[in-house]
């Protein structure tokens, strides 16, 4: 009893603590946010030019190229998931308000990077070689597809606010309902009370986070193909894609397993708080939200149409 109660007692200074550092590292985060972003611009501008150098000397058959551009193209998936995205803003959002088992944290970020890369892939084969699109028109159909995967992500998030309010009411109901036949206890198994006791997540959801990752190409592996079909030299651009976007995956899949860490950390926390168990659905509710406002900054801030090339324009 004496163990339970001073572990009470550190549970509200302690999160007031938590709470503290989370506010001091946004605000530092904010105060900083002008100058990181410029510096993440000008990083991936300095990257794309060294990727592109590595293409022109496979196409002037210095095959050494090609081991520089591999490993390039790595490291700026890796550089590029450090950097400000969307892939891991769904990932954060849904990993923090939903529970997954590890496999599921691992392998959903994981799909999802590497659908991106086949989504470039597929965006530049089917405009840039099937319909035989011009530099202008390319970079026109980028912003449309950008236009619309922010949609599907607002929409994916209205669909996890949906659910988790269509739930909110059904679960009230059950707790008073077994609470006049039943008494909670620690072992009872019913999981009505604690924060974290919900049950994981279906494969719909699972399929929509994926889906809501890859839908959105990244624009630095459009340019990289855009420029290896302009080379005659698809093949390499193709590999330096899937390379890049495996490098991105396992940078995003440590945020993800770091992520659900903390969740199941502040769910342990709480655990045995039964006033807390309305939390649970509220949070759910606030991630779904904070998606459809962070698709919607994503709406107004595509790049905008470039006649000369989107490659041109990032210094390519």
């Amino acid at each position: 009893m004496t163990t339970q109660r001073l572990a009470r007692d550190w549970r509200v200074p302690g999160a007031i603590v938590l709470l503290a550092l989370l506010c001091a590292a946004a605000l530092a985060l904010h105060t900083h946010r002008g100058a990181f972003l410029q510096w993440c611009l000008a990083a991936q501008i300095t990257l794309h030019r060294y990727l592109v150098m590595y293409l022109l000397q496979l196409n002037n058959h210095q095959y050494s190229g090609g081991l520089w551009l591999l490993t390039g193209a790595f490291f700026y998936g890796v550089l590029h998931a450090i950097g400000p995205g969307h892939g891991k803003f769904i990932v954060a959002t849904y990993l923090s308000t939903n529970k997954e088992s590890q496999t599921a944290a691992r392998v959903i970020p994981f799909v999802g990077s590497l659908m991106q890369g086949v989504s470039a892939i597929l965006f530049v084969f089917i405009l840039a070689v099937g319909f035989n699109l011009a530099s202008g028109s390319l970079s026109e159909s980028r912003w449309y597809v950008e236009k619309i995967s922010a949609v599907l992500i607002g929409g994916f998030g209205a669909y996890l606010a949906w659910h988790a309010a269509k739930s909110i009411k059904p679960r009230k109901l059950t707790i008073r309902t077994l609470s006049a036949r039943h008494q909670h206890g620690a072992a009872c198994g019913c999981g009505h009370h604690g924060v974290g006791r919900e049950s994981q997540g279906d494969w719909k959801t699972r399929l929509g986070v994926i889906l809501a990752i890859g839908a959105r190409p990244c624009s630095g592996a459009i340019m990289i193909l855009l420029f290896s079909n302009a080379l005659g030299i698809v093949t390499w651009g193709i590999a330096a894609v899937m390379t890049m976007a495996f490098g991105t995956a396992l940078s995003i899949v440590g945020l993800s397993l770091a992520v659900r860490y903390a969740r199941n950390r502040t769910a342990t926390f709480f655990a045995g708080e039964a006033q807390f168990g309305w939390l649970v659905p509220v949070l759910k509710m606030a991630g779904g939200i904070a998606l459809m406002l962070f698709a919607l900054v994503l709406f107004l801030t595509v790049i905008p149409v470039s006649a000369n090339g989107d490659y041109i324009a990032a210094g390519c």
